[in-house]
């Protein structure tokens, strides 16, 4: 851990450790969409995981992790989940749920330890995601996160 990190970095990778998960920050310019962030790393999107904060109730939530080139594909994650309703909280919500503001959310660090969920595609994948500041992005051995954060693997995407 380096100075330079800011402090959501810092208390990121603190997390990471503490649950046995390699974290590698990189910097990078900010990138205004997923494609544009894939270019600037020198990977694809499929190559980033995106980590979505979801909305299971009035003040419960969940982390569903999924492929950049995917999306959530909500009745499979509805079934792994076991409810009938989810839906996206709004950038405020996401933001006081995680304690990182959109487009950098990781469960890695959060807040809350709210219930993860990694689409069963990343099995085995290294990515690159968001580290929990704005112009970084952390890569990390899903397997590791997985075990390390206890997570549920199911196919959630499409």
């Amino acid at each position: 851990m380096t100075t330079e990190h800011p402090p959501a970095i810092a208390a990121m990778l603190a997390d990471a450790e503490a649950h046995g998960v390699a974290v590698e920050v990189r910097p990078r310019p900010v990138a205004n969409s997923l494609p544009e962030a894939a270019a600037i790393l020198g990977v694809t999107p499929a190559d980033i995981a995106k980590t979505l904060v979801v909305r299971r109730g009035d003040g419960d939530y969940l982390f569903a992790v999924v492929p950049g080139d995917r999306a959530i594909a909500w009745p499979k994650l509805r079934a792994a989940v076991g409810v009938k309703r989810l839906s996206l909280p709004n950038a405020d919500d996401a933001l006081a749920a995680t304690g990182y503001e959109r487009g950098t959310i990781t469960p890695i660090g959060a807040s809350r330890a709210w219930p993860l969920y990694v689409d069963a595609s990343l099995t085995g994948a290294r990515v690159a995601m968001g580290a929990g500041a704005h112009g970084f992005s952390a890569f990390v051995d899903i397997d590791e996160l997985v075990a390390g954060y206890g997570a549920s693997l199911a196919d959630i995407s499409d």
